[in-house]
């Protein structure tokens, strides 16, 4: 996400690198080179010069703080005002009616089925909400098929009409369906086209003069770049709409549509999907946003992804294994499959702060933890619930298993037991002992 563009920003940045104080003449340089990783970027110019245009404004004449490089200096200009231009802060859905109906809108391929389904399974769990799903697209074939496997996926009911094919009458019929069946949320996904036209417009002007909702959210792929923009503001020329979602995010995105969407249509980006699977949402947050794009990391949203995997009472239980020394594999297996879980594994990285920039250039496969799942099953159960057992011979049979050595076993356990003793340690509070072990640079390599 972002990549080009954060390497593009990081070279311009480098102008000012070693320079005593911000001058017109350097700032100059460096908005050039800035507004040239914009355009890249696809962001259109009108916005990319107005853009840089404030952003030297604001630098021209400061003074360097003693503790600060004018790159630095620059850099959180740059911070504020990339977060200013996405909208700030982040915006909340406005879920106040019982129930509140929620109206998804955008063109055919942009995600906006797999995304009724992510918001379903995000308010289901952060927000402890009872959401119903409503298929009306009668058009596209598969389309209620699909919406009705995601909802088996989230364990979410689904409203679908097989017979009739009026829109309007199946929207209206799935909200007196919900005041009857206690849903408080109404997602309502629309038809989209291949292109906008003058009946998607009116069917979907239809729809929400019949059922006014609560809020309407136009779904966007954010791989189509400034195309993104510009059907962002014909549906909003027509609709009115309360938000943005962007898709695909995690692909090979230039990132313009996400700087951009927030000036053309005035309307807060309220979500972005990260992946493919149903926890791949998450709230938009410009500041943190900001903070990503120019290498700085994103602790914070790490943390909310980690804790929304978070499993209090299998964390007892490993708390218990790990005090017992039974920790074994197949909590190690557990522990895994909760990271993988979280989203792309490139994409994690990079919220640490530091680490975006030095993975840059480093091919990491979403499959990373293959071979060692692979290792893990190769064993027997009884082997997996006791790591002291594996021999010379076991490990060759769960080398042969697995399609790896006897080295890479051997590598494995290591990192397990090293794994193992850190968590028992910091289970058991032994923070002095953490900062001797840190001291004296003998820290685990896991």
């Amino acid at each position: 996400m972002f990549e080009n563009l954060s390497e593009k920003l990081d070279k311009a940045f480098k102008i000012l690198k070693g320079q005593g104080n911000i001058s017109e003449i350097n700032v100059a340089q460096t908005m050039k080179e800035i507004r040239k990783a914009l355009l890249s970027a696809d962001v259109d110019y009108k916005t990319a010069k107005e853009f840089t245009a404030t952003v030297k404004e604001k630098a021209i004449g400061q003074e360097v703080l003693t503790t600060l490089k004018p790159g630095e200096l620059l850099t959180k200009i740059m911070k504020d005002e990339l977060a200013s231009l996405m909208g700030s802060s982040s915006s909340e859905l406005n879920l106040n009616s019982k129930p509140s109906i929620i109206l998804v809108a955008g063109l055919q391929g942009s995600g906006k089925t797999t995304f009724c389904g992510k918001l379903a399974y995000y308010l289901k769990k952060n927000k402890k909400n009872k959401p119903l799903l409503v298929a009306c697209d009668v058009y596209r074939p598969a389309a209620i098929d699909q919406i009705s496997v995601l909802s088996e996926q989230i364990s979410v009911e689904v409203y679908k009409e097989i017979e009739n094919k009026d829109p309007i009458k199946i929207s209206l019929n799935s909200i007196d369906f919900a005041k009857k069946n206690n849903h408080d949320v109404v997602i309502i996904d629309t038809a989209g086209r291949l292109a906008i036209d003058e009946k998607m417009m009116t069917e979907i002007t239809n729809i929400k003069s019949a059922i006014n909702p609560d809020e309407i959210l136009f779904v966007v792929d954010s791989m189509t770049g400034q195309d993104a923009v510009n059907t962002a503001k014909a549906f909003n020329d027509e609709l009115n709409f309360d938000g943005v979602v962007l898709t695909k995010l995690d692909g090979d995105t230039r990132g313009g549509s996400a700087l951009t969407i927030r000036s053309v249509v005035d309307k807060p980006i309220k979500f972005i999907g990260t992946s493919e699977k149903m926890e791949g949402l998450d709230v938009f947050h410009p500041e943190r946003m900001a903070s990503r794009i120019l290498g700085m990391g994103d602790v914070i949203s790490l943390v909310e992804r980690a804790q929304q995997q978070f499993d209090e009472q299998e964390a007892r239980k490993i708390q218990k294994k790990i005090a017992k020394n039974t920790f074994g594999f197949d909590d190690f297996l557990s522990q895994i499959n909760q990271i993988k879980k979280m989203g792309n594994i490139k994409d994690l990285a990079g919220m640490i702060p530091g680490v975006g920039k030095a993975i840059k250039d480093v091919d990491i496969d979403n499959d990373a933890f293959k071979g060692i799942e692979s290792i893990i099953h190769s064993m027997t159960p009884y082997e997996r619930s006791n790591p002291n057992v594996l021999n010379g011979s076991r490990k060759k049979r769960i080398a042969a298993g697995s399609g790896t050595n006897v080295q890479e076993i051997n590598q494995l356990i290591k990192q397990f037991s090293e794994m193992g003793k850190m968590m028992k340690m910091m289970q058991g509070g032994g923070a002095s002992k953490m900062m001797q072990m840190m001291k004296g640079n003998n820290l685990p390599k896991l």
